[in-house]
């Protein structure tokens, strides 16, 4: 088997995913009203620490389906929070991860990983956390603005953590 040709091939293929919508299988979607309750939880988990950042909340198309601008953040922020979000609700369920950071870790340890961030939209930093309800993946939060993005990671994963019941709750339609 000629490794060579195929690993270009299959990056081709992955790279070609984000371009079409998640499709969601149970109905379920996160509600506006919780998209803007984690993104302003993960603000205030951020701010706490002293960091400016913004958020962006998308749903498992990949839409941006609410922003937050924190206080003083810089403009680059909606970019990388929206980015972040995107990332990791295209290609975190096609490579098994629920966290930016973890899929910039397993891409990054494959020859044509680094290739994935050519695609638009896509950015291979931490700070993207998916909302899921069980194993199905409905949104994902993006943070952009923190020293860091493990740092921008932990205020999303605080963002999630406080709709997380609430998204537990969520019936089929």
């Amino acid at each position: 088997m000629n490794l060579q040709r195929i690993f270009p091939a299959l990056l081709l293929a992955v790279a070609a995913l984000p371009a079409q919508a998640q499709v969601l299988t149970s109905g379920r979607a996160l509600p506006l009203t919780l998209a803007q309750a984690a993104a302003q939880a993960a603000i205030a988990a951020c701010e706490a620490d002293g960091y400016r950042v913004s958020a962006s909340v998308v749903d498992a198309a990949g839409v941006e389906r609410a922003f937050l601008r924190g206080d003083h953040s810089t403009v680059h922020t909606r970019e990388t929070a929206f980015r972040k979000a995107y990332t990791a609700v295209t290609l975190g369920p096609i490579f098994g991860t629920t966290t930016t950071g973890a899929l910039a870790d397993k891409v990054g340890k494959t020859p044509t990983g680094p290739a994935l961030a050519s695609v638009g939209n896509v950015i291979l930093l931490a700070g993207g956390v998916a909302i899921r309800h069980g194993d199905e993946t409905l949104a994902a939060l993006g943070i952009g603005g923190a020293p860091g993005g493990a740092l921008d990671e932990r205020c999303a994963q605080a963002g999630v953590a406080a709709i997380q019941t609430r998204v537990d709750a969520l019936t089929a339609p």
